[in-house]
């Protein structure tokens, strides 16, 4: 394991506790790091939970873990900004659920959190789409005016 790779594993466990898991869920496909349980109706505490660690509280891509990323972490704040003006809603949807990468993020940097949305909630992808949807709800409030 390269060395960009166990600080960004270790930085990521270190922000993401384990939680137990029921029997019933389905293992993900990939391996990742465990992540606590969060509501899915608050996309702050989703936010703080899984997103802090490298965008910052604040999403200006100064989390403690950047310094562990080979690329610059974004600044969430100005995406609206990068896109006319308009906040790109599906792309930020997609890059959370792993569906498109995100070309600031490399090599998948960031952490595909659709499969870990799925795990959370016992393979229930209605609930999926919720938590998805408030945290891409979130990171538009941030948006710089």
């Amino acid at each position: 394991m390269s060395s960009r790779a166990a600080s960004l594993l270790f930085a990521t466990a270190l922000a993401l506790p384990a939680t137990a898991q029921s029997p019933a869920a389905k293992p993900p496909a990939v391996q990742m790091a465990p992540a606590r349980y969060t509501s899915p109706a608050s996309g702050p505490e989703m936010y703080q939970a899984y997103c802090a660690t490298c965008h910052g509280s604040k999403g200006l891509g100064d989390g403690p873990a950047k310094g562990s990323l080979k690329k610059a972490v974004p600044d969430l704040t100005i995406l609206a900004k990068r896109n006319k003006g308009t906040f790109p809603k599906d792309q930020v949807s997609q890059v959370i659920r792993g569906e498109v990468s995100a070309e600031t993020h490399g090599l998948r940097d960031m952490p595909v959190w659709g499969p870990i949305f799925l795990s959370l909630n016992s393979s229930q992808e209605p609930v999926v789409r919720i938590r998805v949807a408030n945290l891409t709800r979130y990171i538009e409030s941030l948006q710089a005016k």
